[in-house]
């Protein structure tokens, strides 16, 4: 071999073992670095003592819950006031907590509709009412409810005041919640609103985020169940109606009427002329210079006789607080065809009485919400809510409107005229930046 040759032989052996042995080095490092991180995972550190078991079970629980802090909460005031007002508190909390990216602690909310008299208001778990684990389901990396036995209570808790009145605008509202949501306060566990009743705090999330919200909001067994009870009490009195039809027509029906008559729809009217609201509705009225927000007895029943969408013969169930009604005359004056029902003569009222303001209501919008027509008030909320749901059924079945068409869960707003002397057609507007005009009542129905 020539000395050149022996040399290139050599020069190339190094050069082939250098990198040999870098190879080696980066594999033993890798692995090294597996291990120590493996470790870290299994609940060690670098030296092999053990990590907190808290401190692992956070950071695989941040895993889980797509960002949403589990070892970090807010805590907001009791929530009052009617149902539907303190659901949308509950979304407020929920969506404030979430641009805290903190965990909402199960709130307290209010069985009794006493809510100036503080000893009054009858606290209810949210549990009670509604499904805790459904919720977090629903609403999985979205917004998370956690419950008190989770605070570890290492830390004071921090209390952030919520401002009111005119000097408190709607961006040093956000600007507050953007302080808040730096790192500067992860050092404390909780943070406690005090002050203003969520359902009037402000609002910068979009209709469609609240309506995630109210979508987790399934009621437990117990009032679904009664629910059940008051529906199948309505379809079993359409049944008979159309039975006694039948046999009053004997030998005249075909199959195709025998067909009809046995599938007897029902309509639910969300019926406000109680006392409470006719003076509350007056003095809207007054103020916002509109006149679409009352709407008397008479008015209603003229109004749903000339929707003609629905066919004859349908059940007509009356939402309406009865404690609170003074005209017993509501089953009076309506069209043949339209057969309509109220508790008592419905025969459910003993369902009813059992139980506090708040489950009636909860059990009322339930019937409400899975009637074939639904027709209420736009300025209330009860309605608004109804029918921003039913909105969101239609919109699953993949009909982006119903304005033009009876397909899905159609809807009527009667304070509102529309066509041929009828309620105007109502279907929430999803792609709204606010709850505005869900949350305190508009004569905009988007039909």
């Amino acid at each position: 071999m020539s000395l050149w040759n022996y040399k290139f032989w050599k020069s190339s052996q190094f050069t082939f073992s250098s990198l040999v042995c870098k190879c080696l080095a980066l594999v033993v490092a890798a692995l090294v670095l597996r291990a120590v991180l493996f470790r870290s995972f299994l609940g060690f550190d670098v030296n092999g003592k053990p990590i907190g078991s808290d401190n692992l079970a956070r950071v695989l629980d941040k895993n889980v819950d797509y960002g949403i802090r589990r070892d970090k909460f807010l805590e907001v005031p009791q929530i009052v006031w009617g149902l539907n007002n303190q659901k949308i508190a509950f979304a407020r909390a929920c969506l404030t907590a979430r641009m805290l990216n903190r965990t909402l602690l199960m709130p307290s909310l209010s069985a009794s509709l006493f809510y100036k008299e503080i000893d009054q208001l009858q606290p209810i778990s949210f549990d009670k009412v509604f499904q805790f684990r459904k919720f977090n389901s629903i609403c999985n990396g979205f917004v998370r409810l956690g419950q008190y036995s989770e605070l570890l209570n290492q830390t004071e808790v921090l209390e952030m005041q919520k401002g009111s009145g005119r000097k408190w605008t709607l961006a040093r509202d956000l600007d507050q919640l953007k302080e808040f949501s730096t790192n500067q306060y992860d050092q404390y566990e909780v943070i406690r609103i005090v002050g203003k009743h969520p359902f009037l705090w402000h609002d910068h999330w979009p209709i469609k985020d609240y309506a995630k919200i109210f979508e987790g909001l399934v009621l437990v067994d117990e009032f679904a169940k009664e629910a059940e009870r008051v529906i199948s009490k309505i379809r079993a009195v359409g049944r008979e109606f159309s039975d006694n039809q039948v046999l009053a027509k004997k030998g005249e029906v075909d199959n195709e009427d025998s067909t009809k008559f046995s599938s007897i729809p029902y309509m639910a009217v969300h019926m406000r002329i109680e006392k409470d609201w006719m003076i509350h509705c007056k003095k809207l009225e007054q103020r916002s210079n509109i006149n679409e927000i009352c709407s008397s007895k008479e008015e209603i029943i003229q109004r749903v006789a000339n929707i003609k969408a629905v066919n004859n013969p349908t059940v007509v169930y009356l939402a309406v607080a009865d404690s609170l009604l003074e005209d017993n005359t509501i089953l009076s004056g309506w069209k043949d065809g339209l057969l309509p029902f109220e508790k008592k003569k419905l025969g459910v009222s003993h369902i009813y009485d059992k139980y506090p303001y708040l489950i009636k209501s909860a059990i009322d919008y339930e019937v409400c919400l899975r009637a074939d027509v639904f027709v209420g008030n736009s300025f209330s909320t009860f309605s608004s809510l109804i029918v921003l749901e039913r909105t969101q059924k239609t919109i699953s079945m993949g009909v982006p409107s119903s304005c033009n068409n009876n397909v899905g869960w159609p809807s009527y707003a009667y304070n509102v005229m529309g066509d041929l002397d009828g309620p105007k057609k109502w279907f929430t507007n999803m792609s709204d930046t606010s709850l505005q005009a869900v949350s305190y009542g508009s004569n905009r129905v988007s039909c």
